[in-house]
């Protein structure tokens, strides 16, 4: 929204006219603190850690694909979604209950939603099983209303051959997985129903997954590939570049999704970006024109992927343009995988997500967004680098059943919501701008992101004070309001007269400032540890998460202009209420020493005009 508003006031400049005054916000969705389980949250215990945590947000319960392919099946009780009880009725009445549970304890509830992933078998000795019986012999049609095509192979994406898209990696209960088709209006009215009833039975959310589109080559897909294309390009263009002489009539034998960049080419590129523009298209029919038709307010996202930063061949937007990427969408979920889980210190490698986080905070707004680290052993450092860098931890795994985790999950959110005005809708507060290479990725130049990467270790590196945004976001080389703006596609040099910060290169540094203003936020994330004695080991759990206190630092802050400083505080999990340290203003700089923490510490430099 920042940039878009700037875009406009620079266009309007340019022509002589006034700055144009910003459309009202819609009301946004904001939460900074949350829990997502795939497993155990049908514990005992679960309820009694949502009393200690108090998060805002509790990501549990299955309401797509999983359901209704295994609820009802002796493999219930295992992966992937790890069901209480079975039986269609019985499971869903148990999520009903459990979302009744987590509402009189303060929290909203969001429901994993997948789209597309369908185990089962159309028959067998025994007949139809995992999601094939439930659509034919199932269905409850005074729950979900008539079905939407007679037979559910009419809803499988096709394979050049016409065969159904299928496969065995998960093998559950010895049954395939099938991939539905998302261009598909059939399925997407199934989708429909199921979150309808979904919502009946009190989720105040959905986050979709298993949103792929893969090489699917059925009607639907032949069809809306030859709309896009006849979208963009010309008779003439189509037959110079991709050699299509008769659109109409042409027969596509591959349209692919993420594919290998050493594989990429500009028809493909045009697969890929087609392909993503579907699923958004699908999410957007099917979650916010529909479902939250139902019930205003529902939160709705969608889980999906980064890792380090991996294009053409991960992450579901790497093809999307400004407008479309993240739009009508309350928080993004961005699983890092396992390139974030582990440290190698020696190597300068800490196993943080904090240009991630950046990144997805420049180009999402600062709307809330988590990142998926799979990360069961340095808590107190992923819930740090999130709540630094204007997220909500944490992703995964929030370990209430063992007792050393539970405790510091629970002092860590309880820091949190004590300073909520600090987190709640901030803003980043930066003095240099990198540029993420989005429209290189989309020319296929991911060489691009590898610059952007380097440069993004350096500034971290150097603590200097940054925000990430897509290079789409920004009008090139206009003013931005920062003292640099740095393009990994022709980089430059860094200005003089920064901000300084003497620290370890173990400590990362950012800043925000609280939407009720009146002072800058510091924030300083510790990463330095004992590490496992095996390199590179994500370790066994918060035993070994083992974090060595971080001492020394300093801070050499410029002020913004025209506010004076009233006082430094110091506060930290451990230490909540602080400590007012001493500091020297000179120089329009505020200079002072952060007293030794352990992970995470937040220096409140309060200002006034």
């Amino acid at each position: 929204m920042r940039a878009i508003f700037f875009a406009a006031a620079v266009l309007a400049l340019l022509v002589g006219g006034s700055i144009p005054a910003a459309d009202p916000a819609p009301k946004r969705a904001e939460f900074t603190r949350m829990i997502a389980h795939w497993a155990e949250y049908a514990d005992d215990d679960y309820l009694t850690f949502v009393e200690e945590a108090k998060p805002e947000v509790c990501q549990i319960g299955f309401y797509g694909g999983h359901f209704y392919s295994l609820a009802h099946t002796p493999q219930y009780k295992g992966y992937p979604a790890h069901f209480p009880v079975q039986g269609l009725d019985k499971c869903g009445k148990w999520f009903e209950d459990r979302n009744a549970a987590i509402h009189k304890r303060g929290a909203k509830v969001v429901g994993h939603f997948n789209v597309s992933f369908l185990v089962g078998e159309p028959e067998g000795k025994d007949g139809p099983q995992g999601f094939f019986k439930f659509y034919r012999e199932l269905w409850d049609e005074k729950e979900l209303g008539p079905k939407p095509v007679k037979d559910p192979l009419d809803l499988i994406a096709k394979n050049a051959d016409g065969t159904l898209m299928a496969s065995k990696q998960y093998s559950i209960g010895q049954m395939r997985e099938y991939t539905a088709c998302l261009s598909n209006p059939h399925w997407r009215a199934v989708l429909k129903a199921w979150a309808k009833r979904g919502i009946e039975r009190g989720v105040d959310g959905y986050v979709a997954n298993y949103f792929y589109r893969h090489n699917c080559l059925c009607d639907h897909c032949q069809s809306g590939f030859r709309a896009y294309l006849g979208g963009r390009f010309t008779a003439a263009e189509l037959k110079e570049k991709f050699g299509i002489a008769n659109l109409k009539a042409h027969k596509f034998e591959e349209i692919v999704g993420w594919h290998k960049p050493a594989e990429s080419t500009p028809f493909r590129r045009e697969q890929l970006r087609f392909s993503q523009l579907a699923c958004k298209e699908a999410f957007d029919e099917v979650f916010v024109k529909y479902a939250k038709s139902l019930k205003p307010g529902l939160l709705v996202a969608q889980w999906n992927h980064l890792g380090d930063f991996g294009q053409i061949s991960g992450d579901e937007r790497c093809m999307l343009s400004a407008d479309k990427w993240g739009a009508n969408e309350d928080y993004l979920w961005y699983s890092t995988g396992g390139a974030a889980c582990f440290t190698d210190l020696k190597e300068g490698f800490l196993g943080e997500g904090t240009l991630q986080a950046r990144y997805i905070r420049g180009a999402f707004d600062d709307k809330p967004f988590t990142l998926g680290k799979y990360e069961s052993t340095r808590i107190r450092v992923a819930i740090s680098e999130l709540a630094a860098n204007g997220g909500a931890p944490m992703g995964f795994y929030t370990r209430f059943k063992d007792p050393e985790a539970r405790k510091e999950i629970t002092r860590y959110y309880s820091f949190m919501a004590k300073y909520d005005d600090l987190y709640r809708a901030n803003t980043p507060h930066a003095e240099v701008l990198l540029l993420f290479p989005r429209l290189a990725v989309h020319a296929g130049k991911i060489e691009a992101v590898d610059t952007f990467k380097k440069l993004g270790k350096e500034l971290l590196d150097k603590h200097i004070l940054f925000d990430v945004l897509p290079d789409d976001q920004i009008p090139e080389g206009k003013q931005t309001g920062y003292k640099a703006v740095l393009n990994p596609v022709k980089p430059d040099a860094l200005p003089a007269a920064l901000s300084v910060f003497t620290a370890p290169q173990t400590v990362r540094v950012s800043a925000s400032k609280p939407a009720k203003g009146g002072e800058i936020t510091l924030h300083f994330v510790n990463y330095n540890r004992t590490e496992p004695e095996k390199p590179k080991s994500p370790g066994g759990g918060i035993k070994d998460e083992k974090p060595t206190a971080a001492e020394g630092v300093k801070a050499d802050f410029v002020i913004p202009k025209d506010m004076r400083v009233i006082f430094v505080r110091v506060v930290t999990p451990e230490n909540p209420d602080g400590t007012k340290v001493k500091f020297e203003v000179k120089d329009g700089r505020v200079r002072f020493e952060v007293p030794k923490f352990l992970v995470y510490a937040v220096a409140r430099v309060v200002l006034e005009k």
